[in-house]
Parts: structure tokens; C-alpha cells; sequence
């Protein structure tokens, strides 16, 4: 199986610390009220913060748009996620 390489445009907006839109998003590996973990086409992006809310997803098109208190926001390399090639819901389902 070949594995999707296109590159979408990522983009992140933050309003107040309240609100975000992500763009470019290509899985959604984790997420809870103090944390969200998205692989995007520019590496993994870890929100922490207070009361967390995934809003929208739409994988489809990249983009997720989320809510709370939103304390840091950290990208780190993907590369080991790639690696282990599974996506959030095959850990989920297994």
C-alpha cells in the first residue's frame, strides 16, 4: 500500500488562546481535555492546555478547529510515527 505524500498548506491560527484552526493535518494521533496531539504535513503538533475541545474534523480536507484554554503549542519531528505506520483508529480497533 502506498502511503499519501502530498503536502497540503499547513497553517495555524490561534485567536486568544481560546480558539485554534489547524490546516494540513493528516491524522489526529491523540487527544483529551489537557492535550491534542495532531501528525501534520509539518510535523507533529502538540497542543496542551485546559478544557480542550476538537470542534471540527475534517481529515478529508486537513483541517481541525479546536477550543479552551490553550497553554503551549509544541511541533517535534513525525518520523517515528511514520515509522510504526498506524493510524489513530487501528490502535483504537484492534
Amino acid at each position: 500500500m502506498e502511503e499519501r505524500m502530498s503536502i497540503r498548506p499547513h497553517r495555524l491560527a490561534i485567536e486568544n488562546r481560546a480558539s485554534g484552526t489547524i490546516t494540513g493535518v493528516r491524522e489526529v494521533v491523540s487527544f483529551d481535555e489537557g492535550q491534542v496531539v495532531l501528525d501534520t504535513d509539518m510535523g507533529l503538533l502538540t497542543l496542551k492546555g485546559k478544557e480542550l475541545h476538537v470542534s471540527r474534523l475534517t481529515l478529508e480536507k486537513g483541517e481541525v478547529d479546536l477550543n479552551g484554554n490553550i497553554e503551549s503549542v509544541v511541533y517535534s519531528s513525525n518520523e517515528a510515527l511514520r515509522r510504526s505506520g498506524e493510524s489513530l483508529f487501528s490502535r483504537l480497533f484492534k
